[in-house]
């Protein structure tokens, strides 16, 4: 009865982490029991894991059984599977689960995880309130009766997550929080990703321990934070201390730092002392829209004074690299709304009147303005865009020609997919892209607002539609937005859970590079498996103590203890993952261990190997790459040159800072 239920959440997870311990691998094969897979296959893969066949798998998701083999599933949770039952059947009434005659609608539930989250179901859905076993613990229920809807259960050295219904045709329609109760219960993803890039406002993490925030964000997979550089434009003590303590604290966990600018937005600040410089919308008003406050940087004085702030603000820090973000106009509207629409300024304005013989403006003040005008209006504002983008392209590439170490992003928004996008905001990358022909950078591809209500196969299909349109494919990457949506959406308006997990794992498949807006968006209960969402995997056998892996972009895999890798000691590693680069590896015991370790690396690998005293390893990076180190070497040659390092310490070990591009590095004991 409803009386029985418990919402003992901090006892699931102690109990979570004692039956976790029997576990003593990963889990990398699940099984499904019954004809119809139903969305389990896509919810399961989006952390990782692989759909058995005909070998061992410790996961079940029991659809369909024949009553007669309900004890033998029974034995099979007792003696350390994880099985997953949907609703009522005879499995679940031998374990207690029992409809009663009571039923209720079910439209809205609160999971003990995020009880503050709003979950709606699209399509409200009648169920029976259940009578669950005694020792139950209740992880979700309806909002207002309070009905189960999901719940956790021990048996033996296994467990049983049971849930009241099946989870809908994608996977996260009801329970978003499905695969992070499978985690609780003792199923740990085989894969990890340390690839993630994401952006970073200090506005909202103005008094927090960095070191803590640094280190959760490695955990999670994070090997880059793109920090909003319109906060430190004007040097301020306060700020400047602030920012310089984030960049260690990162680097410290080797996680990249890069300034992320916003223009035509350059500060509160440069807004407030230049009124003369400001950017006008169709109605004439200064442009201070959203957040944004935007600057006129076809004026050549405002252009020339932000080249000077944006170069003191790079040469003032440890910068890894430039984030160049969202360099075009406003807005999502376009013309439709004059008030938002941009730019409109004098220059621009008399740039246009020397081309075409008349003021853009006039189209914002006729009652029945020219089409074909409006037209003209609208390729020129694209083009000036492209030019925009050019000459900032142009700005940074002569900063790094200082400083060599720097990687440089450019973040675009996709007018491929909504080709809107070029006529609303002047984006069109079929005009940008060229520029990887003569400039070295990432093109970042931003999600658009006006699609984050798709599934997550969208990303494919944008990824499909730059083919045709560059040869550096390898220098593209995606952005997803994890923020409340305007459309409406289902379960949660926010991407949380199942959802975003499908979203970061099909980005990854589809894109080299994977960024997220923004790390203080990413809700605490998702942390623990976004990392393993975003890892890719193409292959993955297990044969005895062997494994046999081919990741793309490269992996690390659940493993304790010395490895060999392809025959070699292999010294990449720490005490829980091993990290594989991309290819096909072969992993197994080894009867020995290096002295020296690299325990975190965030560049990418292309080999190494190692013997009892010396380490050699060979990789490639856009940015400076940074390796933690298990111990100080006393002797480092990169490239065959000795180098002298600091090597400042780190809770995880020794920091090595080592050059942009591709080199050989060779430590000894």
């Amino acid at each position: 009865m409803l009386s029985r239920v418990r919402f003992a959440f901090a006892s699931l997870l102690l109990a979570a982490a004692l039956h976790a311990a029997s576990l003593q691998r990963s889990t990398f094969n699940y099984y499904i029991a019954g004809d119809d897979p139903g969305p389990w296959p896509q919810i399961l893969s989006a952390i990782g894991l692989t759909r058995a066949v005909g070998g061992p798998a410790n996961l079940i998701v029991v659809r369909q059984v024949a009553p007669r083999s309900v004890p033998q599933w029974i034995q099979r949770v007792e003696q350390g599977g994880v099985v997953v039952l949907e609703g009522p059947s005879d499995l679940a009434a031998a374990l207690g689960f029992k409809p009663a005659t009571k039923r209720v609608v079910v439209h809205s539930i609160v999971d003990q995880r995020a009880p503050k989250l709003s979950i709606v179901w699209e399509t409200p859905l009648e169920i029976p309130v259940f009578d669950l076993p005694k020792d139950a613990t209740v992880l979700a229920a309806e909002r207002w009766d309070h009905a189960p809807v999901m719940v956790a259960l021990h048996r033996g050295s296994g467990a049983v997550l049971w849930i009241a219904a099946p989870p809908g045709k994608e996977g996260y329609e009801r329970f978003p929080y499905l695969l992070q109760a499978l985690h609780d219960l003792g199923v740990t993803p085989p894969f990890r990703s340390q690839r993630l890039w994401a952006f970073f406002d200090g506005a909202y993490r103005s008094r927090v321990d960095l070191d803590y925030f640094a280190e959760r964000w490695r955990k999670a997979g994070i090997s880059a934070l793109h920090v909003a550089g319109w906060h430190y434009y004007e040097s301020t003590p306060e700020s400047d201390e602030y920012l310089r303590r984030l960049i260690e604290a990162c680097h410290r966990n080797a996680i990249l730092v890069y300034v992320w600018l916003e223009l035509p937005h350059v500060s509160e600040k440069f807004w407030d002392d230049h009124p003369e410089w400001r950017e006008k919308t169709a109605i004439l008003q200064d442009a201070q829209l959203d957040w944004r406050e935007l600057m006129n940087l076809s004026n050549p004085e405002c252009s020339a004074a932000v080249s000077a702030g944006v170069k003191q603000l790079i040469s003032r820090f440890d910068w890894d690299g430039v984030n160049l973000a969202e360099l075009y106009f406003e807005s999502l509207e376009g013309a439709a709304n004059p008030a938002r629409f941009t730019p409109m300024n004098q220059d621009v304005r008399d740039e246009f009147y020397g081309l075409n013989g008349f003021d853009p403006i006039e189209l914002f003040q006729s009652t029945n303005p020219d089409p074909a005008r409006l037209r003209t209006f609208l390729d020129y504002r694209a083009d000036l865009a492209r030019r925009q983008q050019e000459k900032w392209i142009g700005e940074i590439e002569s900063i790094r020609a200082a400083q060599p170490n720097l990687d440089f992003v450019l973040t675009h928004v996709d007018d491929r997919f909504d080709t809107r996008m070029r006529d609303l905001i002047g984006a069109d990358a079929s005009r940008v892209l060229p520029l990887l022909d003569q400039h070295d950078f990432t093109f970042l591809i931003e999600d658009p607002a006006t699609i984050w209500n798709l599934g997550p196969q969208r990303y494919p299909q944008i990824a499909a539609r730059y083919q045709p349109i560059t040869q550096h494919t390898d220098h593209l990457a995606i952005d997803i937005n994890i923020v409340e949506r305007y459309q409406d959406v289902y379960p949660t308006k926010q991407q949380t859970g199942t959802e975003l997990f499908q979203l970061v794992h099909v980005a990854a498949q589809a894109f080299p590079q994977v960024a997220l807006y923004f790390e203080n968006s990413i809700l605490t209960p998702d942390l623990s498996l976004l990392a393993s969402a975003a890892a890719t995997v193409d292959k993955a056998e297990q044969t005895g103590t062997r494994l046999i892996i081919d990741s793309r972009q490269g992996v690390g895999v659940s493993w304790q203890g010395p490895a060999l890798v392809n025959g070699h000691l292999w010294p990449v590693r720490n005490d829980t993952i091993l990290w594989l680069p991309a290819g096909a590896s072969v992993i197994e015991p080894a009867p020995k261990d290096s002295s020296l370790r690299i325990v975190d690396f965030n560049g990418d690998l292309d080999s190494a190997n190692a013997s009892t005293q010396d380490l050699q390893f060979s990789y490639r990076s856009n940015a400076r790459a940074l390796a933690l180190l298990n111990a100080r070497p006393s002797k480092i040659e990169i490239d065959g040159a000795v180098a002298k390092e600091k090597l400042p310490e780190s809770g995880a070990g020794f920091v090595l800072s080592l050059p942009r591009g591709q080199h050989v590095v060779q430590l000894t004991q």
